[in-house]
């Protein structure tokens, strides 16, 4: 086990930051092309870019996250609920 005993909290958290993040760069959760645009493109300012990598790094938690939970049978929670 990597450590991620509180599934629930640790996505709560991880997602919180995410979402900030996504906000931060201007990237909407619910659209793929956003999410990869961001993470493909560099920018000229150092900030636009450190957050950018900041919510790549956080992503990337997620999915170790989400992959665990699935190895252990349990079904992780979406990160944007479904349009309904």
């Amino acid at each position: 086990m990597s450590g991620f005993e509180h599934y629930a909290q640790e996505l709560a958290d991880l997602d919180h930051e995410i979402r900030k993040y996504a906000l931060i760069c201007g990237v909407d959760l619910a659209n793929r092309h956003e999410v990869e645009a961001c993470l493909r493109d560099h920018h000229d300012a150092w900030q636009d870019d450190k957050a950018r990598e900041s919510l790549q790094g956080l992503l990337v938690l997620r999915i170790k996250v989400e992959t665990e939970m699935i190895e252990q049978g349990m079904t992780p929670p979406p990160l944007v609920a479904p349009a309904g």
